[in-house]
């Protein structure tokens, strides 16, 4: 008898924990929450757009459409916080003791006022000062004329001479410079003090401003 009750042990601790298991699935399926809604300010009434509704805790959550609607699946329990920039953000909780499995909320949020610091204006002592000052003010320059001197000639050659070269580069030239070595192995390299198509070029680079200084 102790015999079969050593055997049949295992089989009922594993039947009991099936049935724990099986009764603990309805529940957690029964605890999802369908939340959803609108976001709205809480002055006029309108749609926040682009609003996060945020699970607390889960890492997850949505943000709202054009007209401040939202839908999320959450459990009963969760916390949901939903924020906007220029709003105050605003924490709700989820019911437990729902018994739909649909819950709507109109959510109303209120404008942040941010203070800034006072700010004086002072006139210039004179007019002559004004224009001074106003002539040599120096205006930072916007995007399309950083990429007009980025994309110049002597900028590109000056990034060109200046900037290491990659893997790829680096083999090229060495490659090159041994050719050239064993290309003129047993004689006397040309110089290129007599060679007029070098002075071509050197006189096209003088030109161009390749030899200024970057300073």
């Amino acid at each position: 008898m102790k015999t079969y009750s050593r055997i049949l042990l295992p089989f009922l601790m594993l039947a009991l924990t099936v049935k724990a298991k099986a009764q603990k699935i309805p529940s957690i399926k029964d605890s999802v929450i369908q939340l959803y809604g609108v976001v709205m300010t809480a002055d006029s009434l309108r749609g926040i757009p682009a609003a996060s509704v945020v699970v607390d805790g889960k890492g997850r959550g949505t943000i709202t459409n054009n007209d401040g609607v939202f839908s999320i699946a959450v459990l009963k329990g969760d916390q949901i916080t939903f924020s906007s920039i220029g709003f105050k953000k605003k924490t709700i909780y989820i019911p437990t003791n729902l018994t739909d499995n649909q819950y709507s909320v109109i959510q109303l949020l209120i404008n942040d006022t941010a203070y800034l610091p006072a700010t004086i204006l002072r006139p210039r002592p004179t007019r002559e000062q004004f224009e001074r000052d106003f002539i040599n003010n120096v205006i930072p320059d916007d995007n399309y004329e950083i990429a007009r001197k980025n994309t110049d000639e002597s900028s590109r050659r000056l990034l060109l001479a200046t900037l290491p070269k990659d893997g790829r580069e680096a083999v090229n030239q060495t490659l090159k410079q041994q050719a050239a070595k064993y290309y003129y192995s047993g004689q006397l390299p040309p110089i290129n003090i007599l060679n007029p198509f070098a002075w071509a070029d050197f006189i096209k680079a003088w030109k161009r401003g390749d030899f200024k200084s970057s300073k």
